[in-house]
């Protein structure tokens, strides 16, 4: 029978640690003979990550047993951390060194790289017999980054294949050795903006000579080899990422692969993106993205393109494919995040890895895609609305909302069932996550919507989305609060300072001074603000009046603010000022620093108390009991 009970006060069986236990991150798949490996987080295990394989009898044997930890610092986001040779030897770039380590089944890891504590690396492929990574070498002023081929057998050696750029990714050898393509850029550009497929003639194992056989103009993406003179890449002049096929022996001439207003590519944030591959009868298996992800068959003889019945709506990456087998990771309207093993012919999908929620579907809200005009133009978002089959709020009054402003700022969000969104909406507290201008999804135009304009479109749009679900009249307008981390904890504070929408604010790791983020952000990121605010020093004023902490007098409601003591993206120092500012005006808050955390919380202990924590803060400030979830002290 269902209680009644205000909207934030409602008993639910989905609990911190639940949502911890169900939150695994994965970390890549791969066909390895007749069996399926893959990379899980252990959040127990202080969230380190392992590799396991299925084999064909079902039976589940990790690979990595702890201590061991595979995470890459390159790019200080890694990716790529793992691989496997078609024998089944398993390759894997240790957090604890940073170095490249193989193990054989039942033996323990031998390294394959020397010990140097400036050197990291991540992307780890195995092509055409050769292991190659990403090499990032630190002890300079400028870091420096190269394709590598590393020695499998024998004494370490490491290989470099490709000539001096700020930025090298997805490298690709063609069939037989030929011939390496890769991605390239440099500052002041990231991936999402500018960057040149290349492709070069290898002699002696190496790079010999290479051209840059797209525009420069574009954002070119994931060089994939059909044949030794056949060549498919992601690219965006049309102003959406379509599959473009390039052929070598015919004067490179381009050819775009059925074109759609979708996006097939997405941000590079991390090593080992894939978001299509050939299947070895000339069709291609594709995400498309519009909004929501969408797994497609591409027949580029006849132009039929197929959707695929798989339950992935968001984070959706190619992992494999072994004839007419795909191996796809993501996130489902309705299912956790999980790798599944889809028969592309024959429709069948299995899933391979995962957590199952502990929790029915009937306390999993689905989401409600909305569009609402801001002043920009569109802001696109999903809305999930309080779900408890169990509790009813009393008539007549409207729920409390969050609205989660996801990180980047370019990123992207899909309507995904999320143990986190559960966590408030079973308790009767709404979550409005939203995809501001400058989020992917929705094609260059969207993206390029915050070009100079950080600090401004984006606060405007998320202001606009939450003004707009009030006067819809699904949320309390007096009991709005936003949530975000990263670049989406700058957009917190921005529109705390900037608008008066919302009546509390909770930032993870969140950026409050643009010029200290200039000066103290790593490598990867340091020009990133060129184009979202503009180049320092010219654009200081731009800098100051952007930043919350540039406008602290406006600080007006309460603030969460959680940050890992590690974090090397948005240091401790960004939480603490302000931390600081909100002392000095006497305003209600509370400020938690976590041990041994970086940019992004990996522990269980801390999803769980950083989760009890937010709910805790909104029942303190809006004033509902939080059954189950210890109080929160405001200073």
């Amino acid at each position: 029978m269902s209680r009644e009970l205000p909207f934030g006060s409602w008993p639910s069986p989905v609990t911190a640690a639940a949502v911890s236990a169900a939150s695994p991150r994965l970390d890549g798949a791969r066909f390895v003979g007749d069996e399926i490996w893959w990379g899980e987080s252990v959040p127990e295990e202080g969230a380190r990550t392992t590799v396991r394989r299925r084999q064909p009898g079902g039976r589940v044997e990790e690979l990595l047993p702890a201590p061991w930890n595979a995470r890459s610092r390159v790019h200080e986001y890694g990716g790529g951390v793992w691989t496997a040779s078609d024998d089944g030897i398993l390759y894997f770039v240790e957090k604890a060194d940073q170095r490249i380590w193989a193990v054989t089944p039942g033996e323990p890891p031998v390294p394959l790289t020397p010990p140097d504590d400036d050197v990291r690396f991540g992307g780890l492929t195995w092509q055409e017999g050769r292991l190659l990574a990403i090499r990032e070498v630190h002890g300079t002023r400028v870091p420096r980054r190269d394709i590598v081929s590393v020695a499998t057998t024998g004494h370490w050696r490491v290989v470099p294949l490709t000539a001096h750029t700020d930025f090298v990714a997805q490298p690709a050898l063609s069939p037989g050795g030929r011939h390496l393509a890769w991605v390239a850029w440099n500052h002041p550009d990231m991936p999402w903006d500018r960057t040149e497929v290349r492709v070069g003639r290898l002699e002696g194992g190496i790079v010999a000579e290479w051209t840059t056989v797209t525009s420069g103009t574009t954002s070119a993406l994931q060089p994939t080899w059909v044949d030794a003179d056949d060549l498919l890449y992601a690219d965006d002049p049309s102003g959406r990422w379509n599959i473009w096929r390039l052929r070598l022996d015919f004067d490179l001439d381009h050819e775009d692969v059925a074109p759609a207003d979708a996006d097939t590519g997405g941000p590079l944030w991390v090593l080992g993106m894939r978001w299509f591959a050939p299947l070895d009868d000339g069709r291609i298996v594709a995400v498309r993205t519009n909004g929501a992800d969408e797994l497609v068959v591409i027949d580029p003889d006849s132009g039929e393109v197929r959707a695929l019945d798989v339950d992935v709506v968001a984070n959706t990456t190619i992992e494999d494919v072994s004839g007419a087998r795909l191996l796809v990771s993501g996130s489902g309207a309705a299912s956790p995040p999980a790798v599944w093993l889809v028969d592309i012919d024959t429709g069948g999908v299995e899933r391979i890895a995962g957590a199952d929620a502990p929790w029915d579907a009937e306390w999993m809200p689905r989401a409600r895609a909305v569009t609402i005009d801001g002043r920009h133009g569109p802001v696109h978002a999903f809305d999930y609305p309080p779900t408890n089959p169990a509790a009813h709020a009393p008539a007549g009054e409207l729920p409390p909302y969050v609205v989660f402003v996801h990180g980047g700022p370019t990123g992207h969000v899909g309507g995904a069932a999320s143990g986190k969104v559960a966590y408030f909406t079973s308790r009767g507290i709404g979550v409005l996550d939203v995809n501001y201008g400058g989020s992917s999804g929705y094609g260059r135009e969207y993206r390029e919507r915050l070009r100079g304009q950080w600090g401004v479109v984006d606060v405007d749009d998320v202001a606009a989305a939450a003004a707009g679900l009030a006067a819809e009249g699904r949320s309390d307008a007096a009991r709005l609060a936003i949530e975000g981390g990263s670049a989406g904890g700058w957009t917190v504070l921005a529109a705390l300072v900037g608008t008066d929408v919302f009546a509390a604010g909770i930032s993870r790791y969140g950026v409050g001074d643009a010029r200290m983020l200039a000066a103290e952000t790593h490598d990867f990121e340091s020009h990133y603000l060129d184009g979202l605010i503009g180049p320092l020093p010219r654009a200081e004023r731009l800098y100051v009046e952007r930043s919350p902490l540039g406008r602290p007098e406006r600080f007006r409601v309460p603030v969460l603010l959680l940050q890992g003591s590690e974090d090397e993206v948005v240091p401790p120092s960004q939480s603490e000022a302000i931390r600081d500012a909100l002392a000095a005006r006497g305003i209600r808050h509370a400020y938690v620093l976590y041990d041994g955390e970086g940019h992004g919380f990996r522990r269980s202990e801390t999803i769980v108390d950083a989760l009890e924590k937010e709910v805790a803060f909104l029942g303190a400030v809006f004033g509902f009991e939080t059954p189950d979830v210890p109080p929160l002290e405001l200073s």
